[in-house]
């Protein structure tokens, strides 16, 4: 199998059977939750000189860096559209004026023109309710580029604003998963598959952002179902903690309500953090098969 790559920008992710690890602490500062365009085309140019063209999974290391799966998605143009699957507990489609972040690149990849669709599965947090519609880009949304599905939301106020159609509304996780499975029976289209670690329960894996439901198991039954048509992947929600520089970062981050780390916990979940990799990549090489 192709090797897995390793982008270590903050030094969260265990040692990988196999894997290619490159150093970017230098980068950790300029990219971690946002950067503007000018620093993600100078870390694409960096990816496109040093990861090979054939790579396994892409692991990034904390949820601060899944805008980074814009480049790497980039690489992978293709003559034939993909579709892009993302799970995550947030849309990742997220107004930000100041370049690309950790909660905005969801729109970039809707842009790119050999995409054919964003799903994005798994949304569990506020960010897709009434309350915050207007900071969604709603523009993928109404030229049916992206979906959303959600769990335990309530988005009726989609149907108002005439977005019924991008909105799929489970009550419950397993209910999630069987139609995504049942859906990718027979299917023969490519995927590119982004899982931010975000979308589990945190008795599952404990993440620096707040969190979902779906299990480990739900996870694994989703990449099974793409055995075959998979074009690429990368994971995040690895757990690090970080002080910013920079005090706009610091503002940024407090008014996502981003939570803090116990110094005390870091270790015992890096840990299980690790022994979720592991398990993740198994199933992700045995799809890309």
């Amino acid at each position: 199998m192709a090797a897995p790559i390793v982008l270590d920008f903050d030094r969260s992710v265990g040692a990988l059977p196999g894997a290619l690890v490159l150093d970017l602490a230098d980068r950790q500062e300029a990219i971690r939750f946002g950067c503007s365009l000018r620093m993600m085309r100078a870390l694409a140019a960096e990816l496109e000189a040093r990861v090979p063209r054939e790579h396994g999974t892409v692991f990034l290391g904390s949820g601060d860096y899944h805008h980074v799966s814009w480049p790497l998605i980039e690489r992978r143009a293709a003559s034939a559209p993909f579709d892009v699957v993302v799970f995550d507990n947030h849309p990742d489609n997220m107004r930000f004026p100041f370049g690309v972040h950790c909660g905005s690149w969801v729109r970039q990849v809707a842009l790119l023109p050999y995409v054919a669709h964003v799903h994005v599965l798994g949304i569990g947090s506020a960010d897709v309710s009434r309350a915050h519609a207007w900071e969604n880009y709603l523009t993928p949304l109404r030229r049916r580029k992206l979906t959303y599905w959600t769990i335990g939301v309530d988005t009726r106020w989609a149907a108002r604003w005439g977005l019924a159609h991008a909105f799929r509304a489970f009550d419950t996780r397993a209910a999630l998963i069987d139609r995504f499975v049942e859906e990718q029976r027979g299917a023969k289209h490519a995927i590119y598959l982004s899982i931010d670690k975000d979308v589990l329960d945190p008795a599952i894996a404990r993440t620096n952002w707040d969190q979902g439901r779906l299990l480990d198991t739900d996870l694994f039954a989703a990449i099974d179902a793409l055995h075959g048509r998979l074009v690429g992947s990368d994971v995040t929600g690895d757990v690090s903690a970080y002080r910013y520089a920079s005090w706009w970062k610091r503002k940024l981050s407090a008014l996502d309500e981003q939570p803090g780390i116990d110094p005390a916990q870091l270790a015992a979940w890096q840990a299980q953090q690790h022994a979720l990799n592991v398990r993740l990549l198994a199933h992700l090489d045995a799809a890309a098969r």
